[in-house]
């Protein structure tokens, strides 16, 4: 029997590929929208692990904990630096972190934030040691800088048009181990450096000052006002000074925030938090929350492309049932000589679902393989463009799948066996 199949196989080699490509297709599409739904919900909630509550200005959550979280680069508005102050001495607080974001390097996010949240979220360094110094940076595993690298920030990035930081240059002094997350690709420098290059703080304000009350004459007052307009329009307002020490005392003066990473004490600890800073010029989020949100949204796409993968599948299943059948009649003399030379009917039902089944149950293996395959790249891009790792596998359900498939391809391929079971030989061979 399995050597009957295999020749007819042979003779029909270009129809057996076509409904091998067909069915593998179709399973393809399947597989790929749904380990890639998967992998992109598991690696956004591993990115957003470590980092219990977010506090921003009033707005959007979803932009808030993309931005401050997962570093997508969206225009925030600032809260009172004074917010920051109040939360680094609130005893219901573990740690504080404020994000400072909007400058670049090489297509890399520059991020401005402290000590306390590199030392709570990674374990050590993979090279060098952690910032001291207001021009020293630390970076990303996926940052493509050595230790003793020079950075010269731009502000926005070169695709928005962004001007580099005229005299700003960070020195790299060490390099964090992966963490899978967006984190990997981010330039860390201390938040008092993005505020001294944005022109705040309490150096600048200490300038404006002097400036305002010296006693130059009108004329050489409007002169240097417009010199240093013109220098503000081209290095974006400040500067830094590379070897003061990193200061994260942070005091109610403090400049304005787009967000700051609150790590609570207790459970309780974070839902009185974020109850308190839900109000007036706040929000606090916990980023889970967001997420969950997002995948629901993500689930309806989901339904949608696996509604469109399952409907691919049909009419797949379809045109197979059209073109075996069409098969079955046209091979009613074969059949027919089989019978008639003593084959039981049950053999020649076992041939004809065997080698149909056979053929799909392929289409089957090489769709989940394919899907697997397409589904790893769009991961492995992904994670080159957002820096989270999305973990790719087939799991229980992939199995279930897999098994349901076959049961159907089992059922599809018992269709033209009963035609062929039940043909006469002696009407097949009279056609």
């Amino acid at each position: 029997m399995i050597r009957f199949i295999a020749a007819d196989l042979r003779r029909l080699w270009l129809g057996a590929v076509v409904v091998v490509l067909l069915v593998a297709l179709a399973t393809a599409l399947g597989v790929t929208v749904t380990l890639q739904e998967r992998a992109l919900r598991l690696g956004s909630a591993r990115a957003a692990d470590k980092f219990d509550l977010v506090i921003g200005a009033a707005g959007s959550e979803t932009q808030l904990v993309l931005s401050s979280i997962f570093l997508q680069p969206a225009p925030l508005p600032l809260m009172p630096g004074e917010v920051l102050a109040k939360l680094s001495k609130d005893p219901r607080v573990a740690w504080v972190a404020p994000v400072g974001f909007g400058d670049s390097f090489a297509g890399y996010p520059l991020v401005g934030t402290t000590r306390a949240l590199i030392g709570s979220t990674v374990s050590g360094f993979a090279s060098g040691r952690m910032f001291e110094k207001e021009g020293e940076a630390v970076v990303g595993a996926a940052v493509k800088l050595p230790v003793g690298a020079e950075i010269k920030p731009m502000h926005g990035t070169a695709q928005m048009g962004g001007e580099t930081h005229a005299g700003v240059v960070y020195h790299v002094t060490g390099k964090l181990p992966p963490t899978g997350t967006p984190w990997d690709r981010a330039i860390l420098v201390p938040i008092q450096a993005v505020w001294h290059v944005h022109g705040l703080g309490h150096d600048h304000e200490h300038e404006e000052e002097e400036h305002h009350e010296g006693g130059a004459a009108p004329g050489t007052q409007a002169a240097a006002a417009a010199d240093e307009h013109a220098d503000e329009d081209h290095d974006h307002h400040g500067s830094i000074d590379a070897d003061a020490a990193v200061d994260e005392n942070f005091t109610a003066d403090a400049p304005g925030l787009p967000a700051v990473l609150v790590k609570p004490k207790t459970i309780a600890d974070a839902y009185k938090l974020r109850q308190e800073y839900r109000s007036g010029n706040t929000f606090a989020v916990f980023p889970g929350e967001v997420l969950t949100s997002l995948y629901a949204t993500l689930g309806d796409a989901k339904m949608v492309l696996s509604a469109v993968a399952a409907g691919s599948q049909g009419l797949v299943a379809a045109a197979l049932v059209l073109v075996t059948v069409t098969h079955i009649g046209q091979r009613r003399r074969q059949i027919g000589a089989l019978r008639a030379f003593g084959a039981p009917q049950l053999s020649v039902f076992a041939i004809v679902w065997l080698e149909l089944f056979l053929l799909v149950a392929l289409g089957i293996g090489l769709g989940f393989l394919t899907g697997l395959a397409a589904a790893q790249l769009i991961a492995n891009a992904f994670t080159v463009k957002s820096g989270i790792v999305l973990p790719v596998g087939f799991t229980g359900e992939d199995l279930r799948m897999a098994i349901i498939l076959l049961t159907a391809s089992a059922i599809l391929a018992a269709v033209p066996a009963i035609l062929a079971y039940r043909q006469s030989p002696a009407a097949a061979l009279r056609a």
